[in-house]
């Protein structure tokens, strides 16, 4: 049953539980929704009638162009604007860059729909702001909805993965290179140019990727702002739920496309970084210096304007959320008239959110730490192949995830639709990545002789994990582990497709009452999971006890 070289010890159990795993909640879906996407209810037998609906109808033609424009468009933006930022912050002294550094990843680990959401209730046809500039200024408000709002919300929510990437990056470009090019007659932009933007090449790339990725992914912001500007994700959605009843042949179609898309690009980013990849000792690393004059000015008020236009959106959220409301008016006066009705109406959301988030993290700590030291210590064809399976889910967006789960497991033997089960199975293998992630890293940097020096004196391989190597992984544990939760409690697609009502949480509580103008509950709401988010934040830097966020 199993090749040369695996062991059927406690790491092959671990090796044959992550084969059941992923092929359980992995392969078997993704095998099932592309037989359904080969099928149709007007013929017998498989058929490419789906594909060709799909490609034939301007529909789906311009729902598939909107979703690639607006996202490419997103990730060109992201890179103009995160890259020059983390150069700014990584070169020159910037007054406050700590709590810069903070507000950008608390402005990152949020929900983008909760960025649509606030920019509604600012610039909307009856926001404050609009009514603000209209009446008093006579000044007329661009439309915030289509291309433009969903663009705009793309751009900064996601800004920060370029600006941490690249930020990380640039500390590891060694100094003396920097002061050779200049030897050479490079200086300012030009030395940028041709030195380093070469050699962090790859890491942007990798960034600009995971954008692209969440932003095509992303279903509630064109969800909100669209009006008509559909995209991918609405659209399988639309068709699962369809009021003439549910298509999941067509549906696994278009998921397929999504799924084609993202796989295509993710391999390109591969490729091109693999062809591109640099070695850097950081024998000298870069110290920041100190900007005098117009340039300090400018580089300081660009800063700040982009750390304050990415934050605007959840500081309105929480100063609207204490607005008195009768339901879906505004009244005036402030209190908390809306969290009690919040705690009144929606606990079992927020209970569950919790009791889900909790009940994954637990599986993601177990699972992620043995995978990753399955990954990084015992080197075959499976650990390669677990590889695989773990970062997969980074190509596969949310909704997709939820529908491939409700295809396999709404029937047969294994009856998982309706029930939480289904959630926390979409949590762990969407969320685990990160864990594994950063238990692998801070595993590679401990020998492999503490292990065989540990077996040297009688003890087992499961002896030697716990009581000697998973002590030593605990800071990487950590620090994935927190990164998994702050992302499970914001997860929002994949639940939409997995909830019912007894399995409603916080994030489609919000987004159901958006959709439905109940803005003071959702403001509420949207308060509490922001300060859940934030007090986690800062659980992880006390744990860590680090100042940044390594992605």
């Amino acid at each position: 049953m199993f090749k040369k070289g695996v062991r059927f010890d406690f790491w092959g159990f671990v090796g044959l539980l992550s084969i059941v795993f992923f092929g359980l909640f992995l392969i078997i879906p993704i095998g099932r929704m592309l037989l359904f996407s080969l099928q149709s209810t007007d013929t017998i037998g498989f058929t490419l009638g789906n594909f060709k609906t799909f490609f034939a109808r301007p529909y789906y033609r311009v729902a598939l162009t909107n979703s690639v424009s607006v996202v490419l468009c997103a990730t060109v933006l992201v890179i103009l604007i995160g890259v020059p930022l983390a150069y700014i912050t990584t070169s020159f002294h910037i007054r406050a860059r700590r709590l810069i550094d903070i507000l950008i990843v608390i402005s990152m680990l949020s929900p983008p729909f909760l960025g649509a959401y606030s920019w509604i209730l600012m610039f909307g046809r009856n926001g404050l702001l609009t009514n603000i500039c209209e009446r008093f200024l006579g000044l007329k408000v661009p439309n915030i909805y289509g291309f433009g709002g969903i663009l705009l919300v793309f751009v900064l929510k996601l800004f920060p993965y370029i600006y941490m990437y690249t930020k990380g990056a640039l500390k590891k470009v060694d100094a003396s290179l920097g002061e050779a090019a200049e030897s050479l007659g490079y200086h300012g932009v030009q030395k940028v140019i041709k030195v380093s933007l070469p050699l962090i090449l790859p890491t942007i790339l990798a960034g600009g990727t995971i954008v692209f990725l969440r932003a095509f992914a992303d279903y509630g912001t064109p969800r909100l702002l669209g009006e008509g500007f559909n995209t991918l994700p609405v659209i399988v959605y639309q068709e699962w739920v369809s009021e003439t009843g549910t298509n999941a042949y067509f549906a696994s179609a278009v998921a397929m496309v999504m799924m084609l898309v993202a796989a295509i690009v993710f391999l390109v980013q591969k490729w091109i970084s693999n062809r591109k990849n640099y070695t850097m000792s950081m024998l000298n690393p870069p110290q920041p210096k100190q900007l005098k004059g117009i340039s300090n000015i400018l580089a300081h008020g660009f800063v700040y304007l982009i750390v304050f236009l990415a934050t605007l959106p959840q500081i309105y959220i929480i100063g609207i959320s204490f607005k008195n409301s009768n339901g879906m008016m505004w009244t005036e006066g402030y209190g908390f008239g809306n969290y009690l009705t919040v705690f009144s109406k929606s606990a079992t959301s927020i209970a569950n959110t919790f009791k889900f988030a909790v009940t994954a993290i637990v599986i993601v700590i177990i699972l992620g730490t043995l995978f990753a030291y399955l990954t990084v210590r015992r080197k075959n064809l499976l650990s390669k192949l677990l590889d695989v399976f773990i970062m997969f889910p980074y190509v596969i967006p949310g909704t997709i995830f939820g529908l491939i789960l409700l295809m396999s497991y709404n029937q047969g033997p294994l009856v998982l639709s309706g029930t939480a089960a289904i959630i926390i199975i979409s949590y762990v293998v969407r969320r685990m990545p990160y864990t594994v992630r950063s238990s692998a890293a801070i595993l590679r940097q401990i020998s492999p002789s503490i292990d065989e020096a540990s077996t040297s004196l009688g003890y087992g391989s499961m002896q030697t994990f716990f009581n000697v190597t998973m002590p030593v992984m605990v800071p990487g544990i950590v620090s994935g582990a927190i990164l998994s939760w702050i992302t499970i409690i914001n997860e929002l697609s994949s639940t939409l497709m997995l909830y019912t009502g007894k399995t409603q949480t916080m994030t489609v509580t919000i987004f159901q009452e958006i959709s439905r103008g109940g803005y003071g509950t959702a403001a509420a709401l949207s308060t509490i999971l922001t300060l859940t988010m934030i007090t986690s934040l800062l659980l992880f830097f006390k744990l860590t006890k680090s100042e940044e966020i390594d992605l």
